[in-house]
């Protein structure tokens, strides 16, 4: 388990500063996208400009928020934190429905972690400082 360990907690931080960059890039795409071409007449939704901007800040605030989570989830890994361990259960959980990347992590995430004989190992492995 423990070079399993090692691997989630590094893939977690990866995956973690994946979603930061997506949440910029989209961020920047999509203004770009809204301020030049949605909100014309021939925009199909009829939710002009305005109202997709609205969205803009709530996306990424919970891209950020995911993000966040992975990159703690993954350094408590690596510092073999006590409560680690369940913080990457729930962001494994949680990224399941981010096709392919998150749901393969968090496949494997659970696979390592979530069996008994795990949290016990895990819980010999913690650092208690």
């Amino acid at each position: 388990m423990q070079k399993h360990l090692q691997t989630l907690g590094t893939l977690w931080c990866v995956f973690g500063f994946y979603r930061v960059v997506a949440a910029f890039f989209g961020y920047f795409v999509f203004r770009a996208m809204a301020w030049r071409h949605f909100g014309g007449p021939d925009w199909p939704f009829g939710m002009h400009g305005q109202g997709w901007m609205a969205l803009l800040p709530v996306i990424v605030t919970m891209t950020l928020a995911m993000a966040g989570l992975a990159l703690f989830a993954g350094y408590s890994l690596l510092q073999r934190k006590p409560w680690g361990r369940v913080l990457a259960i729930v962001a494994a959980v949680l990224s399941l429905v981010k096709f392919p990347v998150g749901t393969a992590l968090g496949i494997y995430t659970l696979w390592v972690l979530a069996p008994m004989s795990s949290a016990m190992e895990y819980e010999g492995m913690a650092d208690r400082s």
